[in-house]
């Protein structure tokens, strides 16, 4: 078999400060057949994306981080790749994500949420196609 022929692993940036949850997650994650990148911090997370958001297929954001808020890593995501995309984990209330909605956050789940309802997530994001007038669309 040629290396080309074997399923490509869907690949998730996970960002979050809390290690527990994000060991959690991982391997959860890690047991459904993704790979998964970890990131505590903002700035950990804003250089492993752009070193990799080639091959990351979505990501998963907690809204109260340390350095910055989940807000402004989403934006800074985006100047990487308008295209990311981004799902929500945060205890904050649902108001806290219109804001990102409107500007092409794809999801979001309050915590504490059930892993059916992340996965479902998960798939929603990678599994919808790129918003019109996005960058990507001028990659031909």
């Amino acid at each position: 078999m040629t290396p080309g022929s074997f399923p490509k692993k869907e690949c998730i940036l996970a960002i979050d400060d809390e290690e527990g949850f994000l060991d959690i997650l991982k391997m959860t994650l890690a047991s459904q057949g993704y790979l998964v990148h970890t990131a505590s911090s903002p700035s950990e997370a804003i250089k492993l994306y752009g070193e990799r958001w080639r091959e990351i297929s979505m990501v998963l954001l907690d809204h109260l981080l340390p350095e910055m808020s989940g807000d402004s890593v989403f934006e800074n995501l985006q100047r990487l790749n308008p295209d990311v995309r981004v799902v929500l984990l945060t205890a904050c209330e649902e108001s806290v994500a219109d804001e990102m909605l409107k500007k092409g956050l794809r999801g979001y789940l309050q915590k504490p949420f059930d892993f059916p309802d992340l996965a479902r997530k998960i798939r929603d994001a990678i599994n919808t196609p790129v918003v019109a007038g996005s960058a990507s669309q001028w990659t031909a």
